[in-house]
């Protein structure tokens, strides 16, 4: 197997440049991307077409050399594969016919999610034979809170007050939940890993609404469960999560849950992280996505400054989330610049 740069932190491993790569790199900031969308306008439908996804997959890779190429999917196939109707709509976001009671729990049906979801291990399977050789692959979810947040509120974009009232009132319920996002989520990302992924990520952009309670008992405890069931099977593929806005909570999560990478947002010091959370678990992160939109000497500072800070710390540069649409994609290209070149680590 081809030594891949991205893999060296998971193994203790410290390069001058850390390895690199963004969330949502692939996607509307790109030219080549927006004109890909227009042959499938219908979302969903694009990320069940292996034609498209590989496509969209490669192209920050032919235009940036990113250390890694992320699956292009949706967190949301999980839902829809559980048969919960799920759309996107433009200017909008997802918009889902929210589950309410135990009655729209029980309908939901575990036992096809791999069929239905075969298009994305086509997708990463077609992807491990056309990535050159240096590029890891990941494969990634959204964690079960997340995805409940989801499927409970109906959308994006509001505070959580459904998915938290049926979390504390009614816990039998959420728990069958729960249960079933925990179940296919196992099994799906075991599925990624024999398609081709090398490391996995969870995403929990939702974790930052959970009081201490609620983070414990619906955000830590069930990623840990996930982690051990997918380690059980796949003991030797690093495991990244991403407590979104989760703040000092995150130093619990990197302990408790057995992953082994944790992205950390932009309101995390790194810093503060490199202290609070061991060097067992390689930190990713985290300059601010609109940093990136504005670029110029501000963003090459704060480039360089993340560098210096994590040197002789397994790490990987990122953002602090995705990718803005808006994002000028020079300004990608300057921080790859910057990250790479012989000045990275002055000011």
């Amino acid at each position: 197997m081809p030594v891949r740069a991205f893999l060296e932190p998971f193994s203790g491993k410290t390069p001058a440049t850390p390895p690199v790569w963004f969330m949502r790199q692939a996607g509307r900031y790109l030219d080549e991307y927006r004109a890909l969308r227009k042959t499938a306008p219908n979302f969903l439908n694009f990320c069940y077409t292996p034609d498209l996804t590989v496509e969209a997959t490669l192209q920050p890779i032919r235009r940036y050399g990113f250390d890694a190429a992320i699956l292009f999917s949706d967190i949301l196939v999980i839902p829809d594969a559980l048969g919960q109707n799920v759309r996107f709509e433009e200017g909008v976001g997802p918009l889902l016919d929210p589950v309410t009671d135990r009655a729209g729990i029980d309908t939901l049906t575990p036992d096809g999610v791999l069929d239905h979801l075969a298009p994305v291990f086509e997708t990463l399977t077609r992807l491990r034979r056309e990535l050159p050789d240096e590029t890891a692959l990941i494969g990634f979810a959204g964690s079960p809170w997340t995805l409940a947040f989801y499927m409970v509120e109906g959308r994006g974009g509001v505070d959580g007050g459904k998915l938290k009232r049926m979390a504390y009132g009614a816990p039998d319920d959420f728990r069958a939940l729960m249960t079933k996002l925990e179940d296919s989520l196992v099994a799906y990302l075991c599925r990624q890993v024999e398609a081709g992924a090398e490391v996995l990520q969870l995403f929990d952009s939702w974790s930052g609404i959970a009081d201490e309670t609620l983070f414990e008992r619906w955000i830590v405890e069930p990623t840990a469960r996930i982690v051990a069931r997918i380690k059980d099977v796949h003991p030797d593929v690093p495991i990244i999560g991403f407590p979104r806005g989760a703040g000092v909570m995150v130093a619990d999560y990197a302990m408790r849950t057995g992953i082994n990478g944790m992205s950390v947002d932009s309101q995390v010091p790194l810093s503060w992280a490199r202290k609070a959370i061991g060097p067992e678990v390689v930190l990713q992160g985290n300059l601010d996505n609109q940093l990136l939109v504005t670029g110029g000497d501000e963003m090459d500072a704060a480039v360089r400054r993340i560098k210096r800070t994590m040197t002789g710390r397994p790490f990987i540069f990122n953002l602090g989330h995705g990718i803005l649409p808006m994002t000028p994609p020079e300004n990608v290209a300057r921080v790859l610049d910057v990250l790479r070149g012989p000045d990275g680590g002055e000011d």
